[in-house]
């Protein structure tokens, strides 16, 4: 009789161990994802999204004064082609749209800009953006796409549709008064 209490005991043991491992494992339709956040990608826009055999994705703050700076870089390790909003939704980054264009226009970016956020233009008039309509000319998120041996360019589609192959990097830089006029390679 004391021989089923020691086996009781020796399987919960074993159960307990393993419910461990099971819980670090991700499953397999789950990308591994490398990020490092607040890197500032603006001197170079491909830090070690470079070295990312899946898609990379570059969020790029340039010279947004943001109380919290969105900047970060992610390595999606994937099989196949990714639309643009899962691979951001994966590597931790959110985006909000406007009231009037929904999520065809990115607004917000990990919450950046706030609208207690004060953006300058160059002329020095003051901006805070709400996100009722499309964003100011002079400060705005872009979606940029850098297809495998190709250079950057504006992204066609949005978000919801934009499809991101292995070895491609999706961007979103900060445009504030014109600049960057095209992220570096």
């Amino acid at each position: 009789m004391t021989v089923r209490p020691l086996v009781i005991a020796a399987l919960a043991l074993t159960a307990f161990g393993l419910a461990g491992c099971t819980g670090s494992t991700p499953e397999a339709s789950e990308p591994a994802v490398t990020a490092s956040p607040n890197a500032s990608a603006s001197d170079d826009a491909s830090g070690a999204s470079n070295d990312c055999a899946g898609v990379a994705v570059v969020v790029d703050a340039g010279d947004l004064d943001a109380a919290d700076d969105p900047s970060t870089e992610a390595c999606l390790v994937v099989d196949g082609p990714i639309v643009a909003a899962d691979a951001l939704a994966q590597a931790g980054i959110t985006t909000e749209g406007t009231d009037d264009y929904g999520d065809q226009v990115v607004c917000r970016v990990n919450g950046a800009p706030a609208e207690s956020d004060t953006i300058v233009a160059d002329d020095g008039t003051e901006y805070h953006e709400t996100c009722q309509t499309m964003p100011a000319a002079f400060a705005y998120w872009a979606v940029w796409i850098k297809p495998v041996d190709g250079e950057w360019a504006y992204a066609q589609e949005g978000l919801a549709t934009q499809q991101i192959a292995p070895g491609e990097r999706l961007g979103l830089f900060f445009t504030l008064n014109g600049e960057p006029a095209q992220p570096a390679s």
